[in-house]
């Protein structure tokens, strides 16, 4: 059995960001099947937190329009 590639939008161009908490958060890409997104996370003071895979549903609904517009 072969391996399932998932299939990712590069969204790192866009310079598409948000902030939640005092944390800011820059998409990276975004992968349709998953309803996710892999995002940069970055503190206030400009400390890296690295990258995390976050739930399309948890991003402002603002963003989501930039991401997936319908």
């Amino acid at each position: 059995m072969g391996k399932n590639k998932k299939k990712s939008v590069e969204l790192s161009d866009k310079k598409i960001s948000f902030t939640r908490e005092r944390v800011s958060y820059k998409v990276i890409r975004y992968y349709p099947t998953a309803m996710s997104l892999d995002v940069m996370v970055t503190e206030e003071d400009g400390t890296k937190l690295g990258m995390q895979n976050i739930p399309f549903a948890h991003i402002p609904k603002e963003i989501k329009k930039l991401v997936k517009p319908n």
